[in-house]
């Protein structure tokens, strides 16, 4: 059995995804072995293209949210004016209704696209960190590196010359823990591997300069590494900041103009990306939290593509090719369900959500029209609230009508000292009263 690279300590249902996408890949890149092309950079690009077909269904229900808010804006925003200045209680259950109503109508829940996104969250970072750890899902790609493994770890002193290399130092605890000290060879070669496959190929000539008896091993495993992670003349396992460097210094130009198309391309499409989202309004609406948050969409989606650039520029080459790939499907995506999502009658579409709804209330035992459901229930509260207030001032009446009858002085608290006519605001009389309402109401 093929011994894989050390995976990411993550909890059981990520790890459980991330099994199941490490044997996509793997599957993947045996076919592409099959075919003679055994190429990680096309393999990611496959790899990313499954997953968001997988993840189609949601990204559709995302989008239509999308475009339904930008249609339910005008109406909530009229709303959110109607109430504008009224805060009590009343007038807050008052708005959640109607709002909700709105939402009911177009046949959308007021948590919007929240569940898409939480289901997708964990399948895209598992992605990500299956393209990250390659080694650790695709056996072939980690047999590469053998025998040279298990001759370095002969070796007196290599753990310490890997951990000198620049691709060791996310691996320092790995160095340090039990398994490693203790020798047990399978945590200690998975290890040798992860610092080998994050090694740029400076960090290689520094190791073949090091053992130059392990010539033939390093020159196999390099070789190999070089077919599986050439992509258009650029080497995946390197960062672009990696190959740029080295190329200008050897005056290979067309390579820096290369090593740059990675960040370059990843903010292109990224930024293409952004704008083929259904619309939103960003316009200012008078309610600070809508307002905070579209103005926090709005930077955030100038930033994205500021931030892609610098981390493609700075990361391995293959998690470029991964946001590029990312970007480009996402775009296609956007551009067919967009086509699709406006050829959709919407009046016949709230109709239908119109009914569905009515049902709901039916159900419940309520009916009504929905734009006009909200307004009743806060007329059958504030009606509510008057009948109880009229119950509690009769209360009152009764009791001063008891003080006059049983009481013989003109004090104005009665006779058992229970109640005080116009208490000061905030006294111990104005409690007592309130205490001798409460149980007159409830008598």
């Amino acid at each position: 059995m093929d011994i894989l690279a050390t995976k990411t300590g993550s909890f059981f249902l990520m790890r459980w995804i991330q099994d199941i996408q490490g044997l996509l890949m793997d599957g993947i890149f045996r076919v592409l072995n099959a075919v003679g092309i055994p190429n990680i950079g096309l393999a990611i690009i496959i790899f990313t293209i499954v997953i968001y077909l997988c993840l189609l269904p949601l990204t559709i229900r995302q989008q239509k949210f999308s475009k339904l808010q930008a249609k339910m804006n005008p109406e909530l925003q009229k709303i959110r004016d109607k109430y504008k200045d009224r805060k009590d209680n009343d007038s807050m259950m008052a708005m959640n209704q109607e709002t909700n109503a709105v939402y009911a109508k177009y046949g959308v829940s007021p948590t919007g696209s929240c569940l898409q996104l939480l289901i997708q969250l964990p399948i895209l970072w598992s992605l990500y960190r299956v393209i990250y750890a390659i080694p650790a899902y695709v056996a072939q790609v980690k047999n590469a590196f053998f025998p040279l493994v298990d001759e370095l770890i002969g070796k007196s002193g290599s753990a310490e010359f890997l951990q000198s290399l620049s691709g060791a130092q996310m691996y320092a605890k790995q160095f340090t823990n039990e398994s490693f000290t203790s020798g047990v060879t399978e945590y200690v070669q998975n290890t040798y591997i992860d610092v080998l496959y994050r090694s740029s190929t400076t960090d290689w000539s520094t190791l073949l300069s090091q053992y130059p008896d392990l010539s033939e091993s390093i020159t196999k495993t390099t070789d190999l590494l070089s077919r599986y992670n050439n992509f258009l003349g650029l080497n995946i396992g390197d960062s672009p900041s990696v190959t740029f460097h080295n190329a200008w210094a050897s005056g290979a130009y067309l390579m820096c103009v290369a090593a740059l198309l990675i960040p370059v391309l990843s903010a292109v499409t990224q930024w293409i990306s952004v704008k083929l989202m259904p619309n939103q309004n960003t316009q200012p609406t008078g309610d600070s939290t809508a307002d905070s948050m579209a103005q926090s969409m709005k930077t955030m989606n100038v930033m994205m593509p500021i931030m892609s650039a610098v981390f493609c520029f700075t990361l391995p080459a293959g998690m470029g090719i991964y946001w590029i790939a990312g970007a480009v499907i996402r775009g296609i995506q956007q551009v067919v369900i967009n086509k699709q999502i406006d050829k959709i009658d919407w009046d016949k579409e709230i109709e239908k959500n119109k009914a569905k709804a009515a049902k709901k209330l039916e159900k419940a035992g309520l009916t009504g029209n929905l734009s006009s459901y909200a307004e009743k229930s806060t007329r059958a509260i504030q009606a509510a609230a008057g009948e109880q207030q009229q119950q509690v001032s009769q209360a009152r009446l009764s009791r001063r009508e008891r003080i006059t009858r049983n009481s013989s002085a003109s004090s104005s608290v009665d006779s058992s000292g229970l109640y005080v006519d116009n208490p000061k605001k905030g006294s111990i009389a104005e409690k007592i009263n309130l205490v001798s309402d409460y149980n007159d109401y409830n008598r």
